[in-house]
């Protein structure tokens, strides 16, 4: 058996999570700190206090200055960034800007995040281009993976390939490096959706050598929500046109992206409180608990389930703090059937979780944050089974 990590000592009372429900879902909308809820609340004072000297006086300065800050944390180069509200919006920004035309396609792997696949169809639909899903086991290698994607793309015809750095629905690292490099090969342009990577796993931008990398640092790096990056390579940065043209638009990126008006930029300015709390936890030992967390949760719920070691999928990195348990067959195996689940869970055991449909099947997704403890595991294990069958009546 598994053994759980220890606690780290006071990082659950950081947090204002309700005590009667065991929270094992942080990879959907993260969990804000109180102290980062405290930082955004004196911002929002401080603009009511006077509106317009908030947005007309040095808010430019005090965004460039959080970009460089974030941006920094990343490795990514800070003048080839923006502050955008999320990875959706980050992802939507780069498909309007790179001018897909008829004829042309757009890769994506079956791991993907399904708004960002919903907003790769509508930009091929309107251009007249395809929208082509490459098919990538569960178990596959970093080897496999990387071959699976070479051996699909298209030179001359494909002009973007889509690619997780870590998956939503299905909690599996992608070997985003090797990917980009060989697409490189060929000239094809990679986006990389990195909605779970900041805070989470150890990330350097710049050595990945995508044309595009957005990540949300509202998940695993304690930011308010409405918190991303989007990183640009260079010969793309004159090519970046914002969803909304407002008044910085001659600026250019990344100015003409961050500028939108009455935006509210209290989340943004808060985020560097939020790696200032990861920091003072200690970046190393937050992500070293909250992965061994995960993976005995994954084990004693897969254990408690049936599950054979081999049917519970690795991650493929020890980062990692999101694991997968296959659903028994015929439960969740469509995203309606996959959310009234969720939601009946929760409801009934007072256990917030993921449940994702995933290739014709169930999987009941566990993320692990430093205010979680083995109990709240231990339970979910203990009543998760009998809950199951009797759905299955």
């Amino acid at each position: 058996m598994r053994e759980p990590p220890p606690a780290i000592p006071g990082a659950r009372l950081l947090f204002s999570l309700d005590p009667a429900v065991s929270y094992l879902n942080h990879g959907s909308f993260g969990a804000v700190p109180i102290s980062v809820q405290r930082t955004q609340q004196r911002l929002r004072d401080e603009a009511e206090s006077n509106p317009m000297k908030f947005f007309a006086q040095g808010l430019e300065d005090r965004v460039t200055h959080t970009r460089r800050h974030l941006a920094g944390f990343l490795g990514a180069d800070p003048d080839g960034s923006a502050l955008v509200g999320n990875v959706t919006t980050g992802v939507s920004l780069v498909l309007q800007s790179l001018r897909i035309g008829a004829g042309d396609e757009v890769l994506m792997t079956d791991h993907g995040y399904g708004a960002v696949a919903l907003a790769v169809r509508r930009q091929c639909r309107r251009a007249g281009a395809t929208a082509r899903t490459v098919a990538v086991p569960l178990t596959a290698t970093h080897a496999e993976v990387a071959a699976r994607i070479r051996s699909a793309l298209r030179p001359g015809r494909t002009k973007l390939l889509v690619i997780d750095q870590l998956t939503s629905p299905t909690a599996k690292a992608f070997p985003v490096r090797d990917v980009a490099a060989a697409a490189r090969e060929h000239d094809i342009p990679v986006l990389v959706d990195a909605a779970h990577a900041p805070g989470m796993l150890p990330v350097d931008v710049s050595a990945i050598g995508a044309d595009f990398w957005v990540g949300n640092l509202h998940k695993w790096a304690f930011a308010p929500r409405g918190t991303g990056l989007l990183a640009v390579a260079p010969p793309w940065r004159r090519r970046i046109d914002p969803l909304i043209v407002s008044w910085d638009q001659e600026k250019g990126f990344p100015h003409s992206v961050e500028f939108q008006g009455t935006l509210d930029p209290t989340a943004w300015l808060s985020a560097p409180a939020g790696l200032f709390v990861l920091r003072t936890l200690g970046v190393d030992q937050v992500r070293a608990h909250n992965a061994a967390l995960a993976a005995f949760g994954q084990q004693i719920i897969g254990e408690a389930l049936g599950c054979a070691p081999d049917d519970l999928p690795d991650p493929g990195d020890p980062h990692v703090s999101m694991r997968v348990v296959p659903l028994p067959a015929g439960l969740a195996t469509t995203p309606p059937e996959a959310h009234g689940l969720r939601d009946h869970l929760a409801d009934q055991l007072s256990v917030e979780t993921a449940i994702n449909a995933w290739g014709g099947r169930g999987y009941l997704r566990l993320s692990a944050q430093v205010y979680n403890r083995p109990d709240d595991y231990l339970r979910l294990a203990e009543h998760l089974p009998a809950f199951l069958r009797s759905l299955q009546r």
